[in-house]
């Protein structure tokens, strides 16, 4: 038996070892794989024609500064006013445990500068992270619960918004391979809604 023993340390090591680098690799294809279903350009066409409450909406996505991690430009827009986006963004995609991963939200300066760069994404490569600004406390937590879907949201109250009379802001995400869903909404101080949809989410399909 003790012969045997230093051969079955030796059995467990490298079993180990195995193991961690599979997990390694399994979490590396879950974070591309978020980040493939959220790149690309997106509408809420299809939504607006069931329900005239809901606006056509377009949404883009589009890597940058691909050697510095996973950011993703964002531009939002009604279709037909899309060289007059209402929101433009910079998403830096991570994983954060074994089971979540967030999206933390940047703003830029001067977003007039960038309007329609999601055409071009290599027009970022001018600027880097020093230049935008992280909205503390906007950044959405997501939780993989199926191959190509994710569910998160923000927290409850940590988003920080001004806008319409609103204390903060609060969305709710869903992630497919062919479609994000969007729930964005304000609150006053006394958790009164203020803005954003009221029926439910928006549903944005993927266009390319």
């Amino acid at each position: 038996m003790k012969r045997l023993f230093p051969f079955m340390v030796t059995l467990l090591i490298i079993s180990s070892c195995k193991n961690e680098t599979k997990t390694d690799v399994d979490s590396d294809n879950e974070l591309e794989e978020l980040f493939t279903a959220m790149k690309g350009s997106f509408n809420s066409e299809v939504q607006s024609q069931v329900d005239s409450s809901y606006y056509n909406i377009s949404l883009h996505m589009y890597p940058i500064w691909e050697d510095k991690g996973k950011f993703l430009y964002v531009e939002q827009a009604l279709n037909q006013m899309q060289n007059k986006p209402y929101r433009q963004r910079i998403y830096e995609v991570t994983r954060t445990s074994d089971s979540t991963f967030s999206s933390a939200v940047y703003m830029l300066d001067a977003d007039s500068l960038w309007i329609g760069k999601w055409k071009t994404p290599k027009a970022f490569d001018s600027i880097s992270l020093k230049d935008i600004i992280l909205k503390e406390g906007c950044e959405v937590v997501l939780k993989r619960v199926a191959p190509k879907h994710y569910i998160g949201k923000t927290g409850d109250n940590t988003c920080v918004s001004t806008m319409r009379g609103a204390s903060y802001a609060r969305s709710e995400v869903e992630i497919l391979e062919d479609k994000v869903i969007s729930w964005d909404r304000g609150f006053d101080a006394n958790g009164e809604y203020v803005w954003g949809a009221e029926k439910g989410p928006y549903i944005f399909n993927k266009l390319d």
